[in-house]
């Protein structure tokens, strides 16, 4: 097991705020969960789902990706890992501390 890389909220605010975003943001929740709003710019993929769709993920680019609190997509950062991926990042906290610190979410 590698030790899974964490970015801070305002780290990927700041990303985001950019006019051209150089990461792929990954929300790792189910459908029901993101329905109650998602990091504005995220795209959906269930953590079951990750290893079906990890080749759309690739190796050189930079992804992020969160859950409600980090942990399911500290999970989803690890296996990337594992094959390979080395630009993978959790969101420390996940998207209830990007709540927390005052953002919106779509």
């Amino acid at each position: 097991m590698q030790l899974v890389k964490e970015i801070e909220i305002n780290e990927l605010k700041t990303m985001l705020d950019q006019v051209k975003p150089t990461v792929k943001l990954i929300d790792v929740r189910n459908t029901a969960e993101v329905a109650r709003g998602k990091i504005p710019g995220s795209e959906n993929m269930p953590l079951h789902t990750v290893p079906l769709h990890q080749e759309s993920i690739k190796e050189h680019e930079k992804v992020i990706l969160y859950c409600h609190s980090g942990a399911r997509s500290a999970q989803a950062c690890n296996y990337l890992s594992n094959l390979g991926h080395e630009n993978v990042y959790n969101l420390r906290g996940g998207i209830l501390a990007w709540v927390n610190n005052g953002n919106s979410v779509g």
